[in-house]
């Protein structure tokens, strides 16, 4: 899919951009305060919204009133709910929730985007903090997790439909954090057996998440760091959401780990926010300039990059296609 840019032919039309991130950040802070989650047992007038966010009163009805304007509340006789989407989209603990996204975004995109011109003019990435960092913080790892699991919860249901998975009998998910797309994927082909590779430090989330969805007894955790450990053999393995963390070697080089993990007659999926020869994919070189803010080398690539690696690593073939709104599926397969 690509998403256009606001008309900026006029100068409204350009300060009218200029300030779309306030519209962005009251979405964000909506999210931080729980104001779906509030509102999620029913509609509620502004001084009850206060009274159950413990806030100070002035603005507020400017905020509900804006984001009521931009869809995501709708107001009736003084009272406000959320809409469908939101409340199904962005109230905690259910399982459609996405929000987990939006929190890491207001807490460590938002402020990094502050410094893109510190970013462009020195190459170094502006979120102050290494990984290393989020997993030795349980708070921070578990919020990283929420991010992860609301771009998995996306785009799990399309990737079942996008590969043969039948025909093949072990999935091995590379950097697949507490394993909620390998859950799902398993949930949807019980024949498969799953496995996660990961970070030690996400195997208490991993066993968490894996004993709420009853899949213990189906998918395995494997600890370890990808650039310094060999990956567990299996006949799929998945780089979903990872090779945009590093650069074009070191993207070379974990394809052809994955090759030597992939068994005779396996295949390599790798998904990204591909880019095309356009300058239109608005959503795509946004994530690729969130690669450029918060890791040391990382960027969104082109589809002909990971064809590249894959003929380099042995792979006999490789295919592409859409995957969900806005991903690319890249798939490789072996002899």
């Amino acid at each position: 899919m690509t998403t256009t840019a606001p008309d900026v032919r006029s100068p409204a039309g350009i300060l009218r951009m200029g300030n779309a991130f306030c519209d962005a950040k009251a979405l964000l802070t909506a999210v931080e305060l729980d104001l779906f989650g509030a509102l999620h047992t029913g509609p509620a007038t502004e001084e009850e919204i206060r009274g159950r966010l413990g806030l100070h009163g002035r603005g507020l009805s400017d905020f509900l009133h804006l984001l009521t304007a931009l869809g995501l509340l709708a107001k009736q006789d003084g009272w406000f709910r959320n809409t469908a989407a939101a409340d199904q989209y962005l109230v905690r603990d259910q399982p459609t929730y996405i929000g987990g996204f939006l929190l890491r975004s207001n807490r460590n995109l938002y402020p990094a985007w502050g410094r893109l011109s510190d970013a462009l003019r020195t190459g170094a990435k502006q979120s102050g903090g290494d990984f290393a960092d989020v997993t030795s913080n349980p708070v921070l790892l578990r919020q990283f997790i929420g991010m992860m699991d609301a771009l998995t919860q996306q785009l799990g249901p399309s990737l079942i439909e996008a590969f043969a998975w039948p025909g093949y009998r072990s999935v091995l998910d590379v950097g697949g954090c507490r394993g909620n797309l390998v859950g799902q994927l398993v949930q949807a082909h019980p024949h498969l057996a799953g496995h996660v590779f990961d970070l030690p430090p996400m195997k208490p989330f991993f066993d968490e998440h894996m004993a709420r969805s009853g899949q213990s007894a189906t998918v395995t955790f494997h600890g370890g760091d990808f650039f310094e450990c060999a990956l567990p053999p299996a006949e799929v393995v998945m780089l979903g959401h990872v090779l945009h963390d590093w650069d074009t070697e070191q993207r070379g080089y974990l394809v052809r780990k994955a090759f030597d993990a992939i068994s005779p007659g396996g295949a390599l999926l790798v998904y990204d926010r591909m880019l095309d020869d356009g300058p239109n994919a608005v959503e795509n070189l946004v994530i690729s300039l969130d690669m450029l803010l918060v890791t040391d080398g990382g960027s969104e690539y082109p589809a002909q990059e990971i064809h590249a690696h894959a003929r380099a690593a042995g792979f006999r073939s490789s295919t592409e296609q859409p995957l969900g709104d806005y991903d690319t599926l890249v798939v490789c397969h072996k002899d």
